[in-house]
């Protein structure tokens, strides 16, 4: 089935996130409570909810999209080119930028938005965020009323379960073990919170998200037995 769906059909994505705001007293005391009621099974009693707190950006209700970037193939007879170009900044602007995106040039209904844990992270959590600012979702990221096989969403993770419910495999293992060259990071997932707030640097962010989103690209290809992308097929717009 996948070797069906035409690579120009889908809009690559991948999203970097942080804590709503950068320390734990900064929340107001509704707030405050609220954090520790929703964050309480996930630290258990090894962590007080201030000390928790730098884990807030996987919670949309309690974090903030700081980038996406997107990738999607330009194919021209033979040669094939992967375009990335990311969205980032103030989140109300982001957001917008990135529906303006998708309801110009993505709704068609053969358009599909792939991300590697996207059905579970990416996806809903761009939703959300959109709804906390009032922004009208988009027609890919609307899910009400839709059958599952509606759902214009595929996630290289969810494809690499084939049916077990219950396997991770985070996109830095699959691309090991699928013979996918690592991209040259100098930071992981779990240093974005700092590099943001401590550091000010939101281009080594973006960098990491457009590696991520190659990344996605390649296991996807890897997942039709096609050949990778090369160095020279990857272009920056």
């Amino acid at each position: 089935m996948l070797a069906k769906i035409h690579l120009e059909h889908i809009l690559f994505l991948d999203i970097e996130t942080v804590p709503e705001v950068e320390y734990f007293q900064e929340l107001d005391d509704a707030k405050k409570e609220l954090w520790e009621q929703k964050s309480q099974y996930q630290r258990k009693e090894e962590f007080t909810p201030e000390a928790f707190y730098d884990r807030a950006g996987i919670w949309a209700e309690f974090g903030k999209v700081i980038c996406i970037s997107v990738g999607y193939f330009n194919l021209l007879g033979d040669v094939r080119e992967f375009r990335v170009t990311s969205f980032h900044g103030e989140e109300s602007k982001l957001l917008k930028d990135f529906k303006t995106l998708l309801d110009d040039h993505f709704r068609h209904p053969k358009n599909l938005l792939c991300a590697h844990n996207g059905k579970e992270f990416d996806f809903p959590y761009i939703a959300r965020r959109m709804i906390i600012h009032g922004i009208d979702l988009p027609y890919k990221l609307d899910l009400f009323g839709k059958k599952p096989w509606e759902v214009p969403h595929l996630d290289t993770m969810d494809l690499w379960k084939f049916g077990d419910y219950k396997h991770y495999t985070s996109l830095k293992l699959m691309a090991n073990i699928l013979g996918i060259p690592s991209p040259k990071e100098d930071i992981d997932g779990s240093m974005v919170r700092d590099v943001y707030y401590n550091e000010g640097d939101l281009d080594r962010i973006i960098t990491y998200c457009e590696l991520d989103v190659v990344t996605t690209a390649q296991v996807f290809l890897r997942l039709r037995n096609e050949a990778l992308l090369a160095d020279d097929d990857i272009k920056k717009v």
